[in-house]
């Protein structure tokens, strides 16, 4: 398991965002990670999913994340 903010922030994501997230620079993916991990800790509805499933509540952030990174 990563522990470093990226490498568990492309954990989290799925497959075909993953492949997209790592062919971007550094600087923007450690960017994501850091909007990742604001996501987890601000949205108390992700409290919620992270005491079930804390995969599912990563995953979900993640999810968010990148919808909110698209034009």
């Amino acid at each position: 398991m990563p522990t470093d903010p990226v490498g568990r922030f492309l954990a989290a994501l799925d497959p075909d965002h993953r492949d997209a997230v790592r062919a971007r620079p550094r600087d923007e993916q450690e960017r994501l990670a850091e909007s990742w991990e604001r996501e987890l800790l601000a949205d108390t509805d992700l409290d919620t999913l992270d005491e079930l499933s804390p995969t599912a509540a990563e995953a979900e952030a993640a999810r968010r994340v990148m919808e909110s990174d698209t034009p």
